[in-house]
């Protein structure tokens, strides 16, 4: 069987990898009977003599390959007929924008394997980007701060190596004594964790966060109980109920925003469950987050602040609290809003080798066990030119495509 690295076609430029030229020799190390080629491209952040120098073919021609490994959407016309496919699709929630990729998928006869579905049996995903989201989503929090306030400067993360120089420039600058608030505790926010333990601030108990006064700058991590309670204003007894029946919760996040000074937005957010602020709630005098950096970015869902994404290029916007609308974020009644909707992009080497190594853990065994464990089969988006079974309801969203 022959794998293939893919270009990146994407516009913006994404320099990001399945595999590292280390992770790749590993690979064929541990399947030794698999074949790699790698797709020349001028924009990887490893270079192709990188790949010739760990002894891999570097090639215009990957036809010949039967799997072929990318990370974001392949351009409709670069698609291989009748070759697998593994990349982030964004067409399991059946976003509009991306129908007509699936449509030509299906009619070239593609096998699709969405990276977002790779889960083991309990449905809990196995690989992603979401950790290197959250350290980038962290510095970018702070390097907002400084900006906003005219505190401090810190580059841009894609202009710096990897963590280690991110944590670096961080250690360099002074906070006030605010409060930051961090929502989730999966991968994003333990990424985003990670960054602020290096810079070696303070984390205090939920209680200790609203209680007390501090005069050194200090974050609190929530986990989802801390920040919905019962419909009747009970506390969360059981977070699997929460996420079976979103509905039966109400939001209490607020209590938060009436004493933070920086939020930090790294949660996983299910339809049905509450939002975290309105708009109304911004207006009020009594929301006092000056400082959004929403790694999750959903538009105008769960964290109101968020009325856009921003971009790698202009990662910062300001949101009049009263108005709703955008203005200059440094204007002293603004929030302002980092909502960069593709982060991990920003720490390329990094993502890399750490998506490689959940590949090869995970996913690459499942082509020579005979898929013990399901790993491709639940994955498979597309076979035969049809929905699979897992995901027929995409179905309808695929034929309106064909209507228009």
């Amino acid at each position: 069987m022959t794998f293939g690295i893919i270009k990146e076609r994407k516009s913006p430029p994404d320099r990001r990898v399945v595999f590292s030229p280390q992770a790749l020799a590993m690979a064929k190390k541990q399947f030794p009977n698999a074949r790699f080629k790698v797709e020349s491209s001028d924009i990887r952040v490893f270079s192709d003599q990188e790949y010739r120098d760990a002894g891999f073919e570097v090639t215009q021609d990957i036809s010949d390959c039967d799997v072929l490994l990318g990370v974001k959407e392949v351009p409709k016309e670069a698609l291989l007929a009748n070759k697998k496919y593994f990349f982030f699709s964004h067409t399991i929630k059946k976003q509009p924008y991306n129908r007509e990729l699936l449509r030509k998928i299906l009619e070239k006869n593609i096998e699709l394997f969405d990276h977002e579905v790779i889960t083991d049996r309990q449905g809990m995903r196995l690989i992603g980007f979401g950790r290197y989201a959250g350290i980038v989503g962290a510095y970018n929090a702070m390097r907002t701060w400084g900006l906003k306030f005219g505190k401090y400067e810190l580059p841009k993360a894609n202009g710096l190596e990897d963590q280690s120089a991110l944590i670096a420039r961080l250690s360099t600058i002074s906070l006030p004594a605010i409060k930051i608030v961090l929502t989730g505790k999966g991968k994003v926010g333990n990424g985003a964790k990670e960054m602020l333990d290096a810079m070696q601030l303070r984390e205090v108990t939920v209680h200790e966060f609203l209680k007390d006064t501090f005069e050194e700058p200090v974050y609190v991590q929530l986990d989802v109980e801390d920040y919905v309670k019962t419909n009747d204003g009970k506390l969360m007894s059981d977070k699997s109920d929460f996420y079976n029946h979103p509905e039966k919760y109400t939001n209490d996040f607020l209590k938060f925003t009436e004493i933070s000074d920086l939020f930090i937005a790294g949660h996983f957010y299910g339809e049905g469950a509450p939002v975290f602020y309105t708009k109304e709630d911004i207006a009020s005098e009594k929301f006092k987050i000056k400082v959004v950096a929403d790694i999750s970015c959903d538009i105008d869902g769960p964290v109101a602040s968020t009325i856009r994404s921003s971009t790698i290029a202009d990662p910062i916007f300001g949101l009049d609290p009263q108005k709703g609308t955008e203005t200059d974020y440094k204007d002293p009644k603004a929030i302002a809003v980092m909502a960069v909707d593709n982060l991990p992009c920003e720490l390329p080497k990094d993502a890399s080798e750490g998506f490689g190594q959940m590949f090869l853990d995970h996913v690459l065994p499942a082509f020579f066990n005979q898929d013990a464990d399901g790993i491709l089969e639940r994955a498979r988006m597309t076979q035969n030119g049809t929905l699979t079974e897992r995901y027929r309801y995409l179905k309808e969203y695929v034929d309106e495509t064909k209507a228009s």
